[in-house]
């Protein structure tokens, strides 16, 4: 075959990964503008000067504390965190062959939920800072403690679906059967713990399930980066192996794919950057589950540009959350897990609605 007519077939592809490259490059605009709009967002009503002038280290001590303790520290937890759910969503929903999986789904978060409630009420990680009926103040007097404890948690419930998918062979549909059924374990467990305790500790674990993005400081928050960076780069390793995942198993182990490793390596990972995000910030739902779908809508099941741009629309969905926190009620800021739970549900069901059916 001539030069001009490899050239000619090459055009369309060549066309087709600018495109997506393109959309990549869209969607890391996006994303800053959302933590510009992030950084503006707030009850202090500073203006874009002010907020420029204090991302070079200019401006009044106020602004200052206000720009770089208070909102850069949460505008970072959103991007970490919505782009480790969103990956293991993402990743999930390619190795378990199922469009609903992700870590809320498969019990992960609910696992953290079991440990964070151990720690808070067995542990005695929980505590009242004043006595005053119904106007005590409650705090977490062991972060670490219950961030350890809920980071085993959800450690536990992966641990347990890849072993129980041992007994009978490492299968997708096994390993969603057991997430259920597990996840069931882990809430029955939570309920069981918060009915031995009492009305103080049940408040404390209620209020660490609700979720929040200022929990996590700068150690947290690099802790949680880096581990997004190093799953990143196993996905991205493996994102031709992805992409033959979505032929099926079998196709994929007959084009050479090592499956039986694949499968328990990718929950694995994705497994402990979710329950790593949900020690440090407490369960946020939804986004792990809506991004990728929103993102196969514009650039396809190819793995090498969704799982980037699943990172990237995890992160938006995060910062977007915690903007709608911030100013709906001012100066309250809501919880964000029932925020993405109470948005996330009907935007879900406006896909499958538009799609038919999720793919």
């Amino acid at each position: 075959m001539k030069k001009d007519q490899l050239a000619e077939l090459s055009a369309p592809y060549r066309q087709y990964v600018r495109r997506k490259w393109g959309f990549v490059a869209i969607c890391a605009a996006v994303m800053a503008l959302a933590c510009l709009a992030s950084l503006a967002a707030g009850s202090a009503g500073l203006s874009l000067g002010q907020i420029l002038g204090a991302l070079v280290g200019y401006g009044s001590r106020e602004t200052l504390t206000i720009i770089w303790n208070v909102r850069m520290p949460r505008i970072a937890a959103a991007v970490v965190v919505g782009a480790a759910l969103a990956m293991s969503g993402c990743v999930m929903q390619n190795v378990l062959r199922n469009p609903l999986a992700s870590a809320s789904t498969l019990g992960v978060s609910q696992g953290a939920s079991f440990g964070a409630a151990v720690a808070i009420i067995c542990l005695g990680a929980g505590s009242q800072i004043n006595s005053g009926g119904a106007s005590a103040a409650l705090t977490i007097s062991n972060p670490y403690l219950v961030t350890a404890c809920a980071f085993l948690g959800g450690m536990a419930t992966t641990v347990l679906i890849l072993a129980l998918s041992r007994v009978r062979g490492v299968t997708p549909s096994t390993m969603v059967l057991a997430g259920v059924a597990i996840s069931s374990m882990f809430t029955g467990g939570t309920t069981l713990v918060q009915y031995f305790a009492d009305d103080v500790m049940v408040a404390t674990v209620v209020y660490w399930t609700f979720g929040s993005l200022g929990r996590a400081g700068w150690q947290e928050i690099a802790l949680i980066g880096l581990l997004c960076l190093l799953a990143l780069a196993f996905f991205l390793f493996h994102r031709w192996n992805y992409n033959a995942m979505e032929s099926g198993i079998h196709t994929a182990r007959s084009l050479g794919v090592p499956v039986e490793f694949l499968i328990p390596a990718s929950m694995a990972v994705c497994a402990l950057i979710a329950s790593v995000s949900v020690a440090f910030v407490g369960c946020i739902s939804f986004i792990g589950l809506i991004a990728p779908h929103i993102m196969r809508v514009f650039v396809g099941n190819d793995y090498r540009f969704l799982i980037p741009c699943s990172a990237m629309a995890g992160a938006v969905l995060l910062l977007a959350s915690d903007i709608a926190c911030r100013i709906l009620i001012p100066p309250v800021v809501l919880p964000i897990g029932a925020l993405t739970s109470f948005l996330g549900a009907p935007l879900f069901l406006y896909l499958i609605m538009k799609r038919g059916s999720v793919k």
